[in-house]
């Protein structure tokens, strides 16, 4: 594996950390109600779906090894292109339904080093 894609690759896997951090524990409500914690998760998607744009760019090959790589960054580009137009319930749906597979799918591609 490439060095600069290893390096989106352990970006990605901070960000999910940081967001398993900040978001364990807590439920839809607690988020809604806490702009700073909304605020907090939404950054660490925009710095997944960069870092999965940059790593798309350096590796193809290893980006489309993660499910959905392409939705992933088109989600990074609403939360900074629309930021005004942001649904909170899509993003915890995220949180709770989408970010478990990619979990799992960057610790493999990180075990394959």
């Amino acid at each position: 594996m490439r060095r600069e894609a290893r390096k989106y690759l352990h970006d990605i896997a901070g960000a999910i950390g940081r967001l398993k951090e900040f978001t364990d524990g807590k439920s839809f409500d607690d988020y809604r109600r806490d702009a700073m914690r909304r605020a907090a998760v939404e950054r660490q998607f925009e710095i997944i779906g960069e870092a999965m744009a940059q790593l798309a760019k350096a590796d193809a090959d290893l980006a489309e090894r993660i499910s959905g790589y392409q939705r992933i960054i088109a989600f990074r580009n609403l939360l900074i292109h629309a930021y005004d137009d942001v649904d909170d319930r899509l993003v915890w749906n995220i949180v709770e339904t989408g970010l478990p597979t990619l979990v799992r799918e960057i610790a493999a591609l990180l075990g394959d080093e």
